[in-house]
């Protein structure tokens, strides 16, 4: 349904690239209930050749109603418009929170109320809120479409209200059909809650498409473009190259290759700090700094990645991170020669940048370096993982290690024994836990990326997420203290 207003000049294999699409999003969530891509359908699509977000209810999961999941992923959709100045199109067909869920819904900050909340400050900011009543639209439901700049009814399918027939029985005693209450003859003619009638689908999509071709926007030239040229190496040899076991080395710069035009990457301080790899390329014809592991972070290469970051912020250049990383480099050596101080200029360097921030996690991402090389706490535009990825504080391996050290050392206290058997029981146990929450699937269904994408599609998503990300003016950044 989406697709259809889409804009009729994408390309037929860019329709792949849905940046924000987030179909995992409570896989195995829930215990009892299957709540597939948590009820709703997100995402970024040209219509009318502007890029907008697009949030729709999916009425076949529990009648479209909001889980906790539900609303994180319509929360996080809202956040990419803000940030990215993206017009926001509601396929509206809810029937409001989930109500055995609603201790988990409805009260907290970031919970339903949220939403209508972005909904109104983004029109605030002139981010434009339409809304396509589709179906029901119940409760705090309606105020979607009432809250929207511009709204849209089906006729004798849409229905706006905030209590529906049987509570409006209970409460009043008055018997009324769905239609009546809040039926697209009446909030067209009578209240002005909606302000287009559609017949049908069909023709509600394409007075959305309307609506958007009359925002009158010019999107900003903010980057100097190139033209786009295919890279030399074809993009399905990245599977030989990753393969499936994280232990085995590979060098980033064989998966640049296959992801930038005409494979043409020009290295910043090639030499210096070589565990960080750092240089300027175009992606579909837009310039980008590329930071990518080659192992794990030096002092050297925290201050070039720093140094790397601060020259892309004063060029305007966004940012692009392949993260493969186990973590910065430990021991006395590395502490004596400063790597906590060192560190922090790259973790500070990445939260303050204000140029846009791509990330990918293509291999591991593992403690302060998912930090230093902007996981989702540093606010990336986008953040999307590899089938092959794994995302925890350490490895199983690690944690397995210092927990069972911990209890030994607990035993040997107390006079204790602390068999092989007794190190196996703890060991077991918890590299079945990092193994299972170290998935990106684990990952993805928790909203903490923005998708699951194969490596194929990399350089479209890219692509897509770039032009999208383009529409907001660059600001000037300004960095905190750098510990000298």
């Amino acid at each position: 349904m989406i697709f259809l207003f889409l804009s009729a000049g994408l390309k037929k294999e860019q329709n792949k690239g849905f940046p924000g699409e987030q179909k995992t999003a409570g896989y195995l969530l829930y215990d009892d209930e299957d709540v597939p891509a948590a009820g709703l359908i997100t995402g970024i699509g040209q219509i009318e050749g502007r890029e907008c977000v697009i949030v729709a209810n999916d009425a076949t999961v529990k009648g479209g109603t909001y889980y906790p999941v539900t609303v994180k992923k319509q929360v996080r959709a809202q956040e990419i418009a803000r940030e990215n100045r993206l017009p926001c199109v509601y396929l509206v067909d809810s029937g409001g929170a989930n109500l055995p869920r609603q201790a988990d819904v409805f009260p907290d900050k970031e919970h339903f109320g949220r939403t209508f909340y972005n909904e109104a400050t983004m029109s605030a900011l002139g981010i434009p809120q339409i809304a396509v009543v589709m179906g029901s639209c119940t409760a705090g439901g309606a105020y979607v479409p009432a809250m929207a700049d511009q709204s849209i009814i089906v006729r004798r399918q849409g229905t706006i209200f905030l209590a529906g027939p049987p509570l409006v029985k209970a409460a009043t005693g008055e018997v009324v059909s769905a239609e009546e209450l809040g039926g697209g003859d009446l909030h067209c003619r009578q209240s002005g809650v909606t302000d287009y009638y559609a017949m049908d689908d069909a023709h509600a999509l394409h007075l959305t498409r309307r609506i958007v071709a009359n925002l009158n926007y010019i999107k900003p030239q903010q980057v100097l473009m190139k033209p786009s040229v295919e890279p030399l190496y074809p993009a399905d040899e990245l599977y030989g190259i990753i393969g499936d076991n994280l232990k085995r080395v590979y060098d980033v710069r064989e998966v640049i290759a296959r992801i930038v035009d005409g494979s043409e990457f020009d290295e910043f301080k090639k030499l210096y700090g070589e565990t960080l790899v750092t240089g300027f390329a175009h992606i579909h014809g837009y310039p980008v700094g590329i930071l990518g592991n080659n192992g794990v972070l030096f002092s050297e290469s925290a201050l070039k990645g720093a140094h790397f970051i601060e020259l892309c912020s004063q060029l305007k250049i966004p940012l692009l991170f392949l993260q493969n990383i186990t973590g910065f480099m430990v021991g006395r050596d590395a502490e004596a020669g400063g790597i906590a101080k060192n560190g922090a200029k790259l973790v500070t360097a990445v939260a303050c940048t204000q140029v846009p921030k791509i990330t990918v996690i293509i291999g591991g991402s593992y403690g302060a370096g998912n930090y230093g090389m902007a996981g989702r706490s540093y606010s990336p535009r986008f953040l999307y993982m590899w089938p092959n990825a794994r995302i925890s504080v350490m490895g199983g391996e690690q944690a397995a290690q210092v927990l069972t050290q911990i209890t030994a050392e607990q035993r040997k206290r107390q006079g204790k024994k602390f068999t092989a058997e007794d190190e196996q029981s703890i060991r077991e146990p918890i590299l079945r836990k990092y193994d299972y929450e170290g998935s990106p699937y684990f990952s993805s269904a928790r909203l903490w990326d923005d998708g699951v994408i194969d490596p194929l599609d990399t350089r479209l998503v890219l692509a897509l997420s770039l032009s999208a990300a383009l529409n907001a003016p660059i600001p000037e950044t300004r960095f905190g203290i750098f510990r000298m």
